[in-house]
């Protein structure tokens, strides 16, 4: 387990093992914590992990980091001095003074957290309001095993439980990822976010509830450029050096000028590609030089022919967003220079600012209304009208899954002629947003149930983590978050989207940025398909029908191949997916699954 984590956390690494009443003992028993970290605040070896309370009773794993906590650390110091200056102790020490669910309301940043209370014989797991920390669990009733990642998870478990699950392969065809609580072993369940975990010691049932947000609960919006202001401040706070990903779009750019309004001039890193349409670096550079920041244009190479079995380990399970690639390698880079690194994840999420957005508001009107099913032909490749029969076979709300996803249900019937699939395995969304709300905040509050935490985040998590980064995101603050959401509809919803940001910049810059065409994060990968991974494609089918077990099949994968090499480019990004489903699966059976 500790080899699976030791990229996630290169710094120190330590085992505990507890006989059965809680005692530390030395020598390996059927009780242990295990912790792999990056050091960030406090490198020195007092704050290392798993911590333990000074009566023995609570002991703590904790991947993430906390901000702003000071103050409250020093009611508790009060009673008794902190041993270390980390944020680890004082969820520790807070856990132990007010309980988990008081200490929660506290914090505020980015956490995955793993909490055992040896009095009440109970292990509680946590995961932060957005999920930008990846947390997954197994038990048997008897036993119960957790981790950051499925590979770090997969040598606790018995050999009968490192089975393939059907639904997680065929979620990860619908979606290009696989969502919570799935993952691509069955049994292994992701917590999803702002949700908590109790498992009783002594077995039993695990019991899975939401603490973020909570039933009725109403978050205080504040001044949203103070907000913001705040969220970077404290997202500085390190004793490692700290960097920026600065692309050519508004939110990396938002972030650098109020960094440098703050006096803060952090190095800046941008994933170059020379003489592409997708190559951002010429602004980026250009911004760089007039707020003064150091600019490290990082290029991503042209082939990623060998470095292909390293990124898709990086994702851990089968993940297929093509941007994964770059950011890779811009991670690989960032490393060298810095150990913390902000960006700008969650504008578009909390201002609308994707394309996909105005296209589904167009049939709102519908509502619930749905065409009378009839199922959906198998097919490699759907004509337009069959992907809008999919669509509107489905309540409106619930067929906005099918504006970001990977192959449509009559490709997956292709691939997988056996089995019966549900069109989607998005959850609904939290309750933040009422369904009486307007159609746009609804889509908003099914992205923040889904695409934002098990795709976005999960995506950035992985790929700097990798390589022992640390990735902070201020526009995600929960405070900055609350005080957008409280905004008037007409200044939250722009078009072009997130004007209100325009607050934050200089004018000049503004009319720049929102003028501009937004190109996204997007690589070369037609590029790549056609040179890099062309050897990939002989056997692939076989392989994936072993691998597998039969639910995919050998000649429908080939045909599907066959029609992409034949000039069927727009199923590029679903070739990627089977290619990618390969090496993962390939790489997973030297862990046992099977």
């Amino acid at each position: 387990m500790l080899a699976a984590l030791a990229a996630r956390g290169p710094d120190a690494s330590h085992v505990r093992y507890f006989a059965d009443a809680g005692a530390v003992s030395h020598t390996p028993s059927q009780h242990a914590l295990l912790h792999a970290r990056l050091s960030i605040i406090d490198p020195r070896p007092i704050a290392d992990q798993p911590m333990g309370s000074e009566d023995g009773r609570y002991w703590l794993c904790y991947n993430g980091e906390v901000y702003d906590w000071e103050g409250d650390a020093r009611s508790l110091a009060a009673t008794q001095p902190f041993r270390s200056r980390s944020d680890t102790e004082y969820i520790l020490r807070g856990a132990q003074a007010w309980g988990v669910e008081s200490l929660l309301k506290k914090l505020t940043g980015m956490f995955a957290f793993a909490l055992v209370d040896w009095q009440r014989r109970e292990l509680v797991l946590v995961r932060d309001r957005f999920g930008k920390k990846p947390l997954l669990w197994w038990s048997n009733g008897q036993s119960f095993a957790f981790a950051s990642t499925l590979r770090g998870i997969l040598p606790a478990l018995p050999p009968a439980a490192r089975k393939l699950s059907s639904k997680g392969i065929d979620a990860y065809l619908a979606h290009r990822y696989i969502p919570a609580p799935l993952s691509v072993v069955d049994g292994v369940q992701r917590l999803p976010a702002g949700h908590m975990l109790r498992w009783s010691l002594d077995g039993g049932p695990a019991t899975v509830s939401r603490w973020y947000p909570a039933s009725g609960e109403e978050e205080v919006g504040t001044d949203w450029l103070a907000a913001l202001d705040t969220a970077i401040r404290e997202r500085c706070v390190a004793d490692r050096p700290v960097g920026l990903f600065l692309s050519g779009g508004i939110d990396s750019s938002v972030i650098a000028n109020r960094l440098v309004a703050q006096g803060q001039h952090f190095q800046a890193f941008t994933a170059s590609f020379p003489g592409s349409e997708f190559d951002e670096t010429a602004f980026a550079a250009a911004l760089s030089k007039r707020l003064g920041l150091p600019h490290h244009p990082v290029v991503v190479p042209d082939s990623i022919r060998d470095d292909f079995p390293a990124i898709v380990a990086a994702m851990d399970e089968p993940f297929a967003d093509p941007s994964s690639i770059p950011l890779w390698y811009l991670a690989r880079e960032t490393t060298q220079h810095v150990k913390v690194v902000l960006g700008g994840d969650g504008g578009d999420e909390l201002l609308a600012g994707y394309k996909r957005y105005r296209k589904h508001l167009r049939s709102a009107a519908r509502g619930d209304f749905c065409w009378p099913q009839q199922r959906i032909a198998a097919q490699a490749r759907p004509t337009k009208w069959q992907r809008l029969r999919e669509e509107i076979g489905m309540p409106w709300a619930a067929a906005y899954s099918l504006r970001f996803s990977g192959m449509s249900l009559g490709q997956r019937r292709f691939l997988q002629p056996n089995l019966d699939l549900p069109v989607t395995y998005w959850a609904a969304p939290t309750p933040l947003v009422p369904a009486a709300r307007a159609p746009l905040e609804q889509l908003l509050a099914i992205d923040q149930a889904n695409y934002l935490p098990e795709y976005i985040l999960r995506k950035g998590d992985l790929t700097t983590m990798a390589h022992g980064l640390e990735l902070r995101a201020p526009l995600l603050d929960h405070h900055f978050a609350a005080a957008v959401r409280a905004q008037p509809p007409a200044i939250r919803f722009t078009e072009p989207p997130k004007a209100m940001l325009a607050a934050a910049l200089p004018a000049d810059l503004a009319a720049t940025l929102f003028h501009g065409k937004k190109r996204g994060f997007n690589p070369p990968l037609s590029m790549w398909l056609q040179k890099d991974l062309l050897e990939r494609y002989d056997g692939l089918g076989q392989r994936l029908e072993e691998a597998s077990a039969g639910q995919l099949l050998a000649g429908q994968i080939d045909a599907f191949v066959g029609l992409y090499r034949s000039g069927c480019n727009d199923l590029a990004e679903n070739i990627l997916q089977l290619l990618m489903l390969d090496e993962s699966l390939r790489q997973l059976r030297a862990f046992g699954v099977q």
